[in-house]
């Protein structure tokens, strides 16, 4: 796993360095920020897969470098030396938060779970590929959804609609049935955008499918087939109506 470690303090760049190198092989760090402008550009520069990351830098805060980040593609393990950061690292989706002086237990711990969940998406990513480049176009597709003991397998064309729940999704299907997964909206919407699905909101991913109308109340919702009003924000509008003029409607 690529990883950049964010702090102010030099001593502690090297300092975790030393105990990534030691007790981490799986980590290579490709380098290090002491302030969130450096660090932007070293993410761009090297795109890395993990982040370790000092909440006060300064007279700035990590949590303003994940704002300017493009794309959440990346785990971030928040080293800080306050305790009281952690409802708004978890915010922040953060994979893990560690205090400082490190200890080493957690700092493996916390680096194993980067590299199961960063896995885990390359899998996930990996099989919806493939099944897409293999399948008979008879064969509708299917997407896999992680659990704690299972990955469930659902095909696209029974998803009703997607929603974000701080840093979860919902899958709600044709059955009724509801999933819910711990990933973040965005990394669905990627995979799914392509395929028959239209981000309406910030927070709802929607099977164009399954639309039945356009509401014209509230500046514009769309009206499901199960009769589930999804509401369309400003900057998706004119994006899903040109969506929704070339599609079968």
């Amino acid at each position: 796993m690529k990883a950049i470690i964010v702090d102010d303090e030099p001593a502690n760049i090297i300092n975790l360095t030393v105990l990534l190198n030691k007790y981490c092989p799986q980590v290579d760090i490709v380098g290090a920020a002491n302030n969130n402008q450096d660090a932007l550009s070293l993410f761009e520069l090297q795109k890395p897969h993990l982040i370790f990351l000092d909440i006060q830098l300064d007279n700035d805060s990590g949590f303003n470098l994940l704002k300017l980040l493009p794309k959440k593609d990346f785990e971030v393990i928040f080293v800080t030396a306050y305790d009281n950061y952690g409802i708004q690292a978890i915010k922040f989706a953060a994979l893990d938060y560690i205090l400082k002086p490190v200890d080493i237990d957690e700092l493996v711990s916390a680096v194993n779970k980067a590299e199961t969940k960063l896995k885990e998406k390359q899998t996930m990513q990996l099989e919806f590929l493939m099944n897409h480049i293999k399948r008979d176009h008879t064969v509708p597709l299917k997407i896999a959804l992680p659990q704690q003991k299972e990955i469930i397998y659902v095909l696209l064309n029974n998803i009703v609609r997607c929603e974000a729940e701080g840093t979860y999704t919902f899958f709600y299907l044709q059955s009724g049935e509801k999933i819910l997964v711990s990933k973040v909206l965005k990394e669905y919407s990627e995979l799914l955008e392509n395929n028959g699905f239209i981000r309406t909101h910030q927070s709802h991913l929607i099977n164009l499918t399954f639309v039945k109308s356009w509401l014209k109340e509230d500046g514009g919702m769309l009206l499901l087939e199960t009769g589930e009003k999804i509401p369309v924000s400003r900057p998706h509008k004119d994006k899903v109506k040109s969506q929704l003029t070339g599609s079968a409607l």
